[in-house]
């Protein structure tokens, strides 16, 4: 059995322009903030990540003690790690913002 505020709900997501939403300023705006912020960021962290296994592979830089004992190897790896929180605190806050942007392009196109 299907209410009415369902098919009422259903008819409105039916309604929907979306060739006119992807077409928007708003939504166009939207788009580029992303890829402007998700492309470096995923190079630098590819780089970043790779960067690791190809040093210890090609070179012996890496294996030189650093710190007493520990080597440069150690302190890279464990630099990942916390490049790898810092990237996700960062994208976890500046989704925040995207979200906004999101919700005014909701805004302007009610039905």
């Amino acid at each position: 059995m299907v209410r009415n505020g369902s098919l009422a709900k259903k008819k409105a997501v039916d309604a929907t322009d979306y060739t006119r939403i992807a077409n928007s300023p708003s939504f166009q705006e939207l788009i580029k903030k992303k890829y402007a912020f998700i492309i470096p960021m995923s190079l630098f962290f590819m780089v970043f990540y790779f960067t690791l296994p190809v040093l210890t592979s090609y070179t012996t830089f890496l294996n030189k003690p650093a710190i007493g004992s520990i080597s440069w190897a150690w302190l890279f790896a464990s630099a990942q790690f916390i490049m790898t929180w810092s990237l996700c605190m960062i994208y976890s806050k500046r989704a925040a913002k995207f979200d906004v942007m999101v919700e005014k392009i909701i805004q302007e196109n009610k039905v």
